[in-house]
């Protein structure tokens, strides 16, 4: 099937791509050819309820959207951020924050609903939309450009025989192709290795991020309230926080997120979540209250100095799979967005002057001096700063680094290196405190199975593995020795376990990969200390 576009990915990047290129035409009175494949079963079904977003994306891709009925309708009326300790708290005074950090102005919606919302907006337009439909393999021509994209066959067994009922992936070609695949896809990764898209910048820089939605009682629900914490459970060393914003609905979304350059190989990101949640500051609001939705996903932390090179001949990574989020704001969904449109701009010229499957590289200048660049520019070295120094310390001179780009236009630090990519920053057992978390009570804190359960996470198991061991051995042999098998710790959904022949003498040991439990956070294939685990794409419309 040929198209003008093939766009990977329904998220808010890949929805505003092929919105904008549809108003370009329009405008232009010319017809284009759009598609966008979608892994999720739904448009909005891989999107955690609960984001902060900037509305500056919306209001330019959509300028009408406030006159209408929408998702986005919780403004934000209460913004806090606090430093915890063990037990205690300190409110940060909100006129000591950057002004980019003032979430006034902003508003707190379910980014799901959102997305199903801009996918309504799309096919209005004209723009055809296959969820259900993951993109598996990069098509390329005779000279190595892109060319399209192939989804994945439906119906394969576990022995990579045709089931009843196999039906064969389709061809999706384009004369450009935009990926908006999120945080460490599986296709922008071969993009980024094969064309060295990486090459003279840092290496990019992740965290996870869990997220949690309750039903709240009437009395302990306050919408617009939006809070951040710094501190506690982590220890100084270890990057993270949590973020808590009531929406509408008597809903809540709680979220922790750690920073992958975690060093202790004992850490699990999950129960720190879990731990975070009995804190005195936000224990009693969930008493009384009822979890109902949990999920985790990978985000990328590098910021300015390790977004890659953007386009590539035949194609250009938009969103996410970009590196546009903001980390010290939390947010993302408006660079998406705007990144989304700038991509499109360019396309449509492009395809304006005949040209196909060339390289983009008026994108690739344009981003930098867009909003995009001055608003990643600014907090530059907030994440460096925060792994050199620590929490505290480095959280101070990032404020004072935002400050000064605020009000002066210019760093006392330059531009900051990260230093080592995530998977390299494990110690080894024999130089880390191991730490030992609580058993969960079921009213609070959870176990992580009946936390995937909640994710609506579903996979046919009679399928090849998306989890792919480059080699077998290295878990037992390498890992667990050195260690302990982090990735039964760094997953936050049970996916992988190390069982033992003999549990009371520990002999025997077999790693166990549970991808039926897989809820595409895709952390194994960002933190495993031997890039040993590759995640690709389970059958379409599988996962969360």
């Amino acid at each position: 099937m040929d198209y003008d576009v093939v766009i990977v990915g329904a998220g808010p990047a890949g929805l505003a791509a092929g919105i904008k290129l549809k108003q370009l035409a329009a405008a232009a009175s010319h017809e284009l050819s759009i598609v966008i494949v979608e892994k999720g079963a739904e448009v909005g079904a891989h999107i955690l309820s609960g984001a902060v977003i900037d509305p500056i994306g919306i209001d330019r891709l959509l300028p009408e959207w406030r006159s209408e009925e929408t998702p986005i309708k919780t403004k934000v009326t209460d913004d806090r951020f606090y430093y915890l300790g063990p037990s205690g708290r300190l409110r940060l005074p909100n006129m000591l924050m950057p002004p980019l950090m003032n979430n006034h102005g902003n508003y707190i919606v379910s980014l799901g609903n959102v997305c199903r919302w801009l996918g309504t907006k799309a096919e209005a337009l004209g723009v055809e939309i296959y969820p259900g439909f993951a993109a598996a393999e990069v098509l390329y021509g005779d000279k190595g450009e892109v060319v399209g994209v192939a989804t994945g066959d439906m119906g394969i067994a576990k022995n990579a025989t045709a089931k009843p009922g196999f039906t064969r992936g389709m061809e999706l070609r384009g004369k450009y192709v935009l990926f908006a695949e999120g945080a460490r896809g599986s296709l922008t990764k071969e993009l980024v290795q094969r064309f060295g898209l990486q090459e003279g910048r840092e290496p990019q820089k992740y965290g996870i991020g869990l997220k949690e939605l309750w039903q709240v009682p009437p009395e302990k629900h306050k919408p617009g309230l939006v809070q951040h914490t710094l501190g506690w459970p982590l220890d100084n060393r270890t990057g993270g926080g949590s973020f808590l914003y009531h929406m509408e609905d008597g809903l809540v979304s709680i979220g922790f997120v750690v920073h992958l350059n975690y060093r202790n190989p004992t850490l699990s990101p999950f129960d720190e979540f879990q731990r975070f949640k009995t804190h005195p500051l936000v224990r009693d609001l969930f008493e009384g209250s009822k979890r109902i939705g949990y999920g985790a996903r990978a985000i990328t932390e590098g910021g300015w100095q390790s977004v890659p090179k953007l386009a590539f001949p035949g194609g250009a990574l938009i969103g996410c799979a970009a590196g546009f989020v903001n980390v010290p704001r939390i947010k993302g969904s408006h660079n998406a967005i705007l990144s989304g449109m700038l991509a499109a701009e360019h396309v449509f010229a492009a395809l304006g002057e005949g040209r196909a499957h060339d390289e983009l590289t008026s994108y690739e200048e344009a981003w930098r001096a867009s909003d995009i660049g001055r608003d990643l520019k600014k907090v530059r070295n907030v994440k460096p700063l925060w792994s050199r120094y620590g929490t505290m310390l480095g959280n101070a001179l990032g404020g004072v680094d935002m400050w000064l780009n605020d009000l002066a236009g210019f760093s006392l630090f330059g531009t900051l290196r990260h230093g080592k990519p995530d998977h390299a920053t494990l110690l080894p057992l024999s130089e880390a405190a191991p730490l030992a978390y609580p058993r969960p009570d079921g009213r609070i804190t959870f176990d992580k199975l009946s936390s995937v359960f909640l994710s609506g996470t579903n996979h046919e198991e009679d399928q090849p593995p998306h989890l792919i061991l480059a080699d077998p051995a290295i878990p037992i042999r390498d890992n667990l020795p050195r260690y302990g098998e982090p990735a039964r710790l760094y997953c936050p959904a049970a996916v992988y376990e190390v069982v033992y022949e003999d549990e009371a003498s520990k002999k025997g040991p077999r790693f166990v990969i549970n991808a039926q439990n897989c809820v595409h956070c895709k952390t194994c294939d960002i933190k495993d200390p031997a890039q040993n685990i590759t995640w690709v794409p389970p059958e379409g419309a599988g996962g969360p």
